[in-house]
């Protein structure tokens, strides 16, 4: 007998924010940014809804965003907190349903409870219940929404920020889409909004009156992707565990504008070490590296370099950002910033290859990066690095110049 499938979408609005107030009271009724600010040039890294209102945005300028919100209280950020809050908040999810996909520390997580309703009642009922146990026990509130796949419970729950529930019932899912912005959808990027928008398309409803034939002209591959979601169709299963397609994805912001071919390198490594850091952590590896950097007058170029194998080692990670780097950095002028992305990425695999490729001085530098990681995850990632790191720690004063962007 089919079954229609349940999802649950929870969502702790402004994740890093909510951990702070709960470990601090005081912060509940102020504007809170968090960001670097050790760094000359910090970026927002969250912000409260006050904060939001007021204009400040993630990753923007710490200086802009404290202009835009001056009675906003700063904090430095604590991903290890956030972590452990996640997997806090992952626990109480896990008692209702195997079927958990999370993020590492951003407060969300899709909840596959299909055919649970014997054990725990309707779907409805086990959103009120993780609710009810996140706020008695961790002091958090999350947003939730019900819906019959991934996609449409997301949007639904991105209506009812920073407090609510919302309830798609199935069949309902293209009235329900119809008459929202087509920004919702999630998987656009900023250049497909902008192309919607000249096309004078606003609604997501707009967006489905197109058949797939007239959208494979303006957005070519993506025709098939744009279509299915602006119907609300969406099979993609809960992958239980952290979400695997999720890039790493660090950035350096110089503290100035930089031609010092030194001092961009060493950038590299210390965001390659921390990357490959990540990477280990998620038990993944990579096959692609890419490189961002941005020039001082408001230049992007973004350029890649993809192994034979895939790999979790600094080393090797290292040749291709370098590879990456040499392609993008193609001009005289300053560089603003440099953002490293790892993607295209396995989980490791547990079983040991029957003919391994690795040579002997992989395998010492595998015990080098061991013991390394060990030393980071007890007492911090700036405690110990590689020659190749020191210019860019010494120009930063530390870690806190390196923000995830998650």
């Amino acid at each position: 007998m089919f079954r229609e499938r349940s999802i649950l979408h929870f969502n702790v609005a402004d994740f890093a924010v909510a951990v702070e107030r709960v470990i601090d009271t005081s912060l509940k009724s102020r504007a809170v940014i968090i960001a670097p600010f050790a760094a000359a040039r910090a970026a927002v890294y969250d912000m409260s809804e006050e904060a939001y209102r007021a204009g400040v945005r993630k990753g923007m300028m710490l200086r802009q965003a404290t202009r835009m919100c001056r009675e906003a209280e700063v904090l430095q950020p604590r991903v290890d907190v956030y972590r452990k809050a996640m997997k806090a908040l992952l626990r109480q999810a896990q008692e209702y349903s195997p079927l958990v996909e999370h993020g590492l520390e951003d407060g969300h997580l899709f909840v596959d409870v299909t055919g649970t309703h014997r054990l725990f009642g309707p779907p409805v009922d086990v959103g009120l219940q993780v609710r009810r146990a996140v706020r008695q026990r961790l002091g958090l509130n999350p947003i939730w929404a019900l819906a019959g796949n991934k996609l449409v419970a997301k949007v639904a729950s991105r209506l009812v920020k920073p407090v609510g529930e919302y309830i798609v019932t199935p069949g309902e899912e293209q009235q329900f889409l119809a008459p929202l912005p087509v920004s919702l959808l999630p998987g656009l990027d900023d250049r497909e909004v902008r192309q919607l928008r000249d096309f004078r398309i606003a609604t997501i409803g707009q967006l489905a009156g197109l058949s797939r034939r007239q959208l494979m002209v303006p957005f070519g591959s993506r025709s098939d992707y744009l279509h299915d979601i602006s119907h609300g169709i969406d099979n993609s299963a809960i992958a239980a565990g952290a979400r695997e397609s999720v890039p790493v994805d660090h950035e350096h912001i110089f503290a100035d504008d930089t031609n010092d071919q030194r001092e961009v390198e060493a950038a590299v490594a210390d965001l390659v070490s921390r990357a490959g850091l990540e990477l280990r952590r998620r038990g993944q590896e990579a096959r692609r590296v890419g490189i961002w950097i941005a020039y001082a007058d408001g230049a992007h170029v973004v350029r890649q370099a993809t192994a034979r194998r895939r790999t979790a080692s600094d080393f090797l990670l290292l040749q291709l950002a370098g590879t990456a780097l040499a392609r993008a950095w193609q001009r005289r002028g300053r560089l603003r910033s440099c953002r490293l992305v790892c993607d295209d990425l396995y989980r490791q695999s547990p079983q040991l290859a029957l003919f391994p490729e690795t040579q002997p001085g992989e395998v010492r530098q595998d015990r080098l990066l061991m013991a390394m990681d060990n030393i980071r995850n007890r007492f911090g990632h700036g405690l110990i690095a590689t020659g190749r790191q020191y210019p860019a720690l010494e120009r930063c004063c530390g870690t806190e110049a390196n923000i995830p962007c998650h």
